[in-house]
């Protein structure tokens, strides 16, 4: 039986999602990581787990009846076993032998064969000239190594199946896309990771690769410096006081006493905790806007192809918290990690190349580090942020379309006293490009507003049927669009769109007036 035709079972997708991961793969994968002396990614242990079950089945193969493929040139016996490759493989038993009625100076035999589907066929043997005896050989170089074609189709799944069984065996750990043997690992004092700590304290928090902190505090004698790097790399891990936050393929570490506080702790006006909401009340409209506003907490199943660049318009929480939303398209342009909850790494500011630490913050789902850059430039809600990756790993290209200030007349918030908000158009400063619908102009002192966010006593529909009172006051039709609503009521309570829109679909004080705007039932009877 050929390579090919012994691993064609193991080609299909269905193979691999029954796979399971048995003792006696537990115990290979322990040789293997005993046998190396270092930790192992999952796709080398992957090679190693379809390797077996490739030979696997060569072995069970090779103890089932021998069956011989069908040559014409070639003599056969009564219950000889047949396969036929110009049959697509098909299989049979040779059942009768008689002489064939042949041409002067030519002699065969015919063999009647009986396959699997109760039919039955003759076939020429001991005949010598006959174009199926020519065996066509593939050239090595045609053929793909078996283990590299199943990882190549179904490698990652393989991989997931591994370290799934991995994590619920504790003689395994891992730490940053690395499996080993606990046993085998080096153990580190508490005065050694006291002084990891001191290090990194003196390094302003970080970050720090393990190499450099392991330098400074020594590693244990006699073990390959891969093993050490992954010991130490373990007990950071498994104390608090550190945080391992490289992006992908780089292990950095960071006190996490030292880490940004808008990173330790979501910051007031990034949180937000579900409104029950009636996702069939939402228009086509409706969802195509929501898809729009990209609001990281939308539930939307983005198709999104690699981008070069994204565009964001900014909305008041993360203008405020000096962030960017984490959506589906902005997160392909950030670094990501194997595990790590928070990634380090810096944006760079297109213009000027300066930069500013930068965090991604995965599970909250948002990015930090601009407040400073969005003051520098003059940014507001409502403004364009140009995002892209950078040409080295870490790196993130920010940009604004900032031009000479002018005065233009824009939607400006009032605050009073109470830290409520009320809309005017005014005449006001403005140093960058803006969405009209989702601009907001703030005034310098906006310490009151920030009063009344730590309070958190606005309500959501209050919220939605005050920005529209106030909007529509600024609109000679009266109306003010979804998405302007939606700008409105983030500059006083967090909120994505579905709630918003649903709450606009329903509320029997609120008209629909077509194309997604909308205004108060009684400001249209007045008219």
């Amino acid at each position: 039986m050929s390579g090919m035709t012994e691993t064609q079972d193991l080609l299909t997708p269905q193979y691999w999602k029954k796979m399971k991961i048995g003792a006696s793969e537990l115990d290979m994968l322990s040789s293997y990581l005993l046998e190396e002396e270092k930790p192992s990614i999952p796709l080398a242990l992957a090679a190693l787990i379809v390797g077996h079950h490739i030979n696997l089945q060569e072995s069970n193969s090779n103890q089932e009846q021998s069956i011989s493929d069908y040559l014409p040139e070639e003599s056969f016996t009564i219950g000889q076993a047949l396969r036929f490759p110009e049959l697509k493989d098909k299989s049979g038993i040779v059942s009768k032998i008689r002489a064939a009625n042949s041409l002067p100076g030519t002699k065969y035999s015919v063999i009647e064969v009986e396959f699997e589907d109760q039919t039955s066929q003759e076939f020429a043997s001991e005949l010598a000239d006959h174009a199926l005896n020519e065996v066509a050989e593939l050239e090595p170089d045609n053929q793909m190594d078996p283990v590299e074609e199943i990882l190549s189709e179904h490698g990652v799944y393989v991989a997931s199946t591994i370290e799934a069984s991995l994590r619920e065996n504790a003689e395994f750990v891992y730490i940053a896309g690395r499996w080993f043997l606990k046993a085998l690992t080096a153990d580190f004092s508490d005065g050694q990771l006291n002084l990891a700590e001191a290090i990194l304290d003196m390094n302003a928090g970080g970050p720090l690769g393990t190499e450099e902190i392991l330098s400074e505090i020594g590693g244990p004698d006699g073990i390959h410096p891969n093993l050490a790097s992954f010991s130490l790399d373990l007990a950071l891990q498994d104390d608090e006081r550190f945080d391992e936050i490289g992006i992908a393929g780089e292990v950095a570490w960071f006190l996490r006493k030292m880490e940004p506080q808008d990173v330790q702790q979501t910051p007031l006006f990034l949180r937000y905790e579900d409104v029950p909401h009636d996702r069939e009340m939402l228009s086509e409209e409706m969802l195509e806007l929501e898809q729009y506003l990209h609001d990281e907490h939308s539930p939307i199943e983005e198709r999104i192809e690699e981008a070069s660049s994204v565009e964001v318009r900014l909305i008041f929480p993360h203008w405020r918290s000096g962030s960017l939303p984490l959506t589906k398209s902005m997160e392909k342009l950030f670094p990501t990690a194997y595990e790590s909850p928070r990634v380090r790494f810096e944006f760079v500011d297109a213009k000027s190349g300066e930069r500013y630490p930068g965090w991604v913050v995965r599970a909250e789902r948002y990015v930090d580090g601009l407040r400073k850059w969005y003051t520098q430039h003059g940014l507001m809600p409502g403004s364009y942020v140009k995002v892209r990756r950078g040409e080295k790993p870490g790196e993130i290209l920010v940009d604004a379309d900032t031009h000479h200030s002018s005065k233009e007349w824009v939607r400006t918030a009032l605050i009073g006293a109470d830290g409520g908000v009320v809309y005017a158009t005014l005449k006001q400063t403005v140093v960058s490009a803006f969405d009209e619908r989702m601009m907001v102009f703030l005034p310098s002192d906006i310490s009151t507003l920030d009063q009344s966010w730590e309070k958190q006593q606005q309500n959501l529909e209050r919220a939605i049927l005050a920005s529209i009172r106030e909007l529509t006051k600024l609109n000679p039709q009266q109306h003010a669009h979804a998405a302007e609503i939606y700008a409105a009521v983030n500059v006083v309570k967090r909120c994505p769109p579905a709630p918003i829109l649903a709450i606009l679909a329903a509320h029997p004080e609120v008209e629909h007036v077509g194309h997604l705007h909308f205004r108060m039932k009684h400001q249209g009877q007045e008219q």
